[in-house]
């Protein structure tokens, strides 16, 4: 079982491009933090900070393109760390820079949704058995996301969200071309078998990738 605990921040741009970025506090590979780039003409590109993460990822998710480049990122209120993340009512800001792709969003305050989801405890709202029962509610109360699918290989994957917050605004360029303001994720982002939703959000998660099957041992 492969379990990676951080956060995920999605969000769409005036220009077309719609990003989500993973911001990893422990993973089986350390901390770090990867971006999967859906552009206007629907190519889709990973940037990763090096070749273990591109393979592992790229063999879980589809992309047309892989760039890997050292990332620095960072989500922060002001310094202090990303403490307080889950509960807290002030903004937040995610900073990256990696590759092509500079980027600061200010995150808002948690949601109404987010803070009924603080209140399922840690270990079922994590829990592959859960998810995959709460899967088809999830897509009805949010359009397009799915909490349990297949990870490609035999794999399956759950995601666990803790809690949820707005995103209010972002600056963002790649290449050196600014991608505008703020836009929804519209079209959804086909990546794998769930899309973030439409509203710009960034969320506690804890995603959970099991094995395949062992067939040859029943």
């Amino acid at each position: 079982m492969d379990r990676f605990t951080g956060y995920i921040t999605g969000f769409g741009t005036a220009s077309g491009t719609r990003c989500v970025v993973g911001h990893w506090l422990d993973s089986p590979f350390g901390p770090f933090t990867d971006v999967m780039v859906e552009h206007r003409d629907g190519g889709r590109t990973l940037l990763a900070p090096n070749r273990t993460v591109a393979d592992y990822v790229s063999a879980t998710y589809r992309f047309d393109r892989v760039v890997t480049a050292p990332i620095e990122a960072a989500l922060d209120s002001g310094g202090s760390g990303v403490s307080g993340v889950s509960g807290a009512s002030g903004g937040l800001r995610l900073r990256l820079a990696g590759g092509p792709l500079d980027l600061t969003a200010e995150l808002g305050a948690v949601t109404p949704l987010g803070r009924l989801l603080e209140l399922v405890p840690a270990r079922l709202a994590v829990h592959p058995r859960w998810l995959a029962a709460i899967n088809p509610v999830a897509g009805l109360l949010v359009r397009g996301v799915a909490t349990a699918g297949s990870a490609g290989g035999g794999r399956r994957e759950f995601y666990g969200v803790r809690s949820i917050r707005t995103v209010e605004r972002v600056e963002a360029s790649w290449a050196g071309r600014s991608l505008g303001p703020l836009a929804p994720v519209e079209p959804p982002v086909r990546f794998g078998f769930s899309s973030v939703p439409r509203r710009p959000q960034a969320v506690a998660v804890t995603t959970t990738i099991l094995p395949a099957p062992d067939r040859a041992g029943g």
